[in-house]
């Protein structure tokens, strides 16, 4: 695809002007666009919006309706995946959404609902207190807002090994300590059976994604700074990886020599931090995981976040995992498909969100499996409301089933 624009030295611009020329119309994004199988309006499809971001980079004037069809986008990668050509849609994506949204500007009520969600989703305290409060007046809401706040669960606790052979870093997350703080638990107890220490680090910030998918690019550089600062001391001292249990932020964390790369100070330490970071599924599979077997019968649908299939690349890997492990997987159809979570898409287009959402949870429950198997937060918390089968993340049913073995076993 031809462009006619000077990126004027700007490495983003020029990185935006070589993603538009390697774009050659092919087409095959739309049958994997679930914003284009939900509307089927080419604008909607990563081809559409290239041509609207192409539009807008040569300087013609952008519209509200180009800014709507940006922010339908739920950046779930799945065009990457699909594309023959290797367009790098989701950095072109960033910002193109962040000129447009410039030239054009968000009404006033927009704005406002954008910056309250980023710091209130920003703010851990503040998260966990709404969220108990939530709780608290579960018990007198109406079904379909009860079901939106989700209720506080243990995980049984696996006996760990006699020594440790290593040592990592847990991710915690912004939302999950509060939101699933036994996905964490149960990740603990789980890499403690094979003899690994798993630690958090003391001053930990949101990875940045949520700034950054919200134009805030600057916002998200200076959290991936402070976190750069919080963890590679602990590298430094032994740790082998930085492990994350949400494949959305573990996604975002191995972007940061992406984002820092212009940053003279922190581009080296960008790019330690990011080869160091490791998806939990990824993490295990380089262990000898005899000691979790579990071999449970209960069939599993496992729904692949999109961060973790098409960002991480690492959907195929966790699938044989599970496997490896003896998890009684059943086939999906459709895995490539998102589910509609993606970040604060589900508040910010939750019209949408539902259709994406309730055509996954369609292929997720038609081989009819037991329960449903994620990677990520944001998909559990999605999925989990509207449907009857339990959704966990995987390392929780690993967690699950090995106490349940040792209970009778004693």
């Amino acid at each position: 695809m031809y462009t006619n624009f000077d990126p004027k030295g700007d490495e983003r611009a020029s990185a935006a002007k070589r993603a538009i020329e390697s774009c050659v119309h092919c087409g095959f994004c739309l049958a994997t666009c679930p914003t284009y199988r939900a509307t089927g309006n080419e604008l909607d499809s990563p081809r559409g919006r290239i041509y609207l971001m192409k539009a807008a980079l040569e300087g013609e004037q952008p519209s509200e309706l180009t800014l709507q069809h940006l922010d339908r986008c739920l950046s779930c990668r799945a065009c990457e995946t699909t594309c023959p050509s290797g367009v790098h849609y989701h950095n072109l994506l960033d910002l193109g959404r962040e000129q447009v949204a410039a030239e054009v500007g968000r009404p006033a009520p927009e704005r406002i609902k954008r910056n309250i969600l980023r710091r209130f989703l920003l703010s851990p305290r503040l998260f966990a207190a709404a969220l108990g409060f939530g709780r608290f007046l579960r018990p007198l809401l109406p079904g379909f807002l009860a079901r939106l706040v989700p209720a506080s669960r243990e995980t049984i606790a696996v006996a760990g090994p006699q020594s440790v052979h290593a040592r990592a870093v847990l991710l915690e997350g912004c939302v999950q300590p509060a939101l699933e703080p036994q996905i964490n638990r149960a990740a603990r107890s789980v890499l403690a059976k094979v003899g690994v220490d798993a630690v958090c680090a003391r001053g930990e910030q949101c990875c940045g994604a949520m700034s950054a998918h919200m134009e805030q690019r600057e916002e998200a550089r200076a959290l991936a700074r402070r976190n750069i600062d919080t963890w590679l001391p602990l590298l430094d001292a032994g740790a082998e990886a930085l492990v994350s249990t949400a494949s959305g932020c573990g996604a975002f964390v191995k972007e940061y020599s992406h984002l820092l790369a212009d940053d003279p100070e922190y581009a080296q330490k960008a790019q330690r931090v990011a080869g160091a970071c490791k998806d939990i599924a990824e993490y295990l599979g380089g262990k000898d995981v005899e000691a979790l077997q579990v071999d449970s019968a209960v069939a599993t649908a496992f729904q692949c976040p999109c961060s973790l299939q098409h960002a991480q690349g690492q959907g195929a890997a966790t699938e044989q995992l599970l496997q490896r492990l003896g998890f009684a997987l059943v086939p999906v159809a459709d895995a490539h498909q998102c589910c509609g979570s993606a970040g604060t898409y589900s508040i910010l287009q939750p019209g949408l969100s539902r259709e994406v959402r309730d055509a996954k949870l369609d292929k997720l429950q038609a081989p009819g499996p037991e329960r449903i198997a994620s990677a990520n937060i944001g998909c559990i918390s999605q999925l989990q409301p509207h449907t009857q089968k339990p959704v966990r993340h995987w390392i929780e049913y690993v967690a699950m089933d090995l106490g349940a073995q040792a209970r009778r076993d004693s």
